[in-house]
């Protein structure tokens, strides 16, 4: 329990810290809100009376208890370009961010773990070196050049999709799922070929330890070797790649967003640069700190479960 109690409190200061700093970034960047949102051509009274009402003439402690209280509660004011609450446009952008990164998460796990096994069961053969040397090309090519060769075979020359033809869930939830499988695609398949790679160098190193020798000497079957006590710890430093994988998936894969047009919240952040949207951009850059303090938290806790050596003294 113990173990538990310290990574919550070492997460919940690193994400206090990571607001506080968000919030004199923001500050000390030149720009007005009230100018972003009225134009400069505004009347100097219309932009104070702006200020006043979105709290941009009170001291600097002030707006940041105010920023904390709000983000706190899932408040982060109003967005100066959409003049919506923005906690409203990062809800509109969870369900394409969230589902491209669950779809391509599964299909790294399923497809992933058993090709890593095929590789290290079957070190040097014919089945290796063709998975090896794919997996070997496909992570050396980015996954927005995918997106673009899939929307081009795929989309624009077998037409099994439209390109740019996002349809919400709630609209239509098959066609959602139909849609998102092709971004999906172009996001997992360099991280599995990565995957692929770790778990298949886990694999050797822990096939050359004593206690594999000591189960063979019992009579265990190299399957039941492979499946009860080699792919445990071989797990370990796959977890961590697999953290980042879905912490970069989840905070939003912007490029990949932009290709196939989904509206995402990696989308969303670029738009709020460009419009000096700086609650929508505080908003993002909060919601991505906490997914990778949330998946680091919980690769913490697979750690201690899957590695029992791995505990507070």
């Amino acid at each position: 329990m113990r173990y538990y109690v310290k990574k919550l409190i070492s997460l919940i200061m690193v994400l206090f810290l990571i607001m506080l700093l968000t919030f004199i970034a923001f500050q000390v960047i030149p720009g007005d809100g009230a100018l972003s949102r009225l134009g400069v051509d505004a009347e100097p009274e219309a932009i104070e009376a702006l200020r006043e009402s979105l709290g941009l003439n009170k001291s600097l402690p002030s707006r940041f208890f105010n920023f904390l209280s709000g983000a706190v509660r899932g408040d982060f004011g109003i967005s100066y370009h959409y003049s919506k609450p923005v906690s409203e446009l990062l809800a509109a952008r969870f369900p394409a961010t969230v589902g491209l990164a669950v779809i391509s998460i599964l299909m790294i796990v399923i497809i992933s773990v058993p090709l890593g096994l095929v590789c290290s069961r079957k070190e040097g053969g014919v089945a290796d070196r063709i998975i090896t040397l794919t997996t070997q090309t496909l992570m050396a090519v980015p996954s927005f050049f995918l997106g673009i060769i899939i929307t081009l075979i795929f989309g624009l020359g077998l037409r099994w999709f439209s390109p740019g033809g996002y349809i919400a869930p709630e609209e239509n939830f098959s066609s959602y799922l139909h849609y998102m499988i092709f971004p999906a695609v172009a996001i997992a398949i360099p991280k599995i070929a990565m995957t692929v790679k770790f778990l298949k160098t886990s694999v050797l190193r822990e096939l050359k330890l004593d206690y594999v020798r000591t189960a063979r000497s019992k009579g265990n079957t190299e399957r039941a070797i492979l499946w009860r006590h080699v792919l445990k710890n071989a797990l370990v430093p796959v977890i961590t790649f697999m953290g980042m994988v879905i912490a970069d998936v989840l905070a939003g894969s912007i490029v990949v967003e932009k290709v196939f047009n989904l509206p995402g919240v990696g989308r969303l952040l670029i738009t709020a640069i460009s419009n000096r949207d700086y609650p929508v951009v505080e908003a993002v850059v909060v919601y991505i700190a906490c997914v990778v303090l949330f998946v680091n938290f919980i690769v913490d806790l697979l750690y201690q479960k899957v590695d029992p050596r791995v505990r507070l003294k």
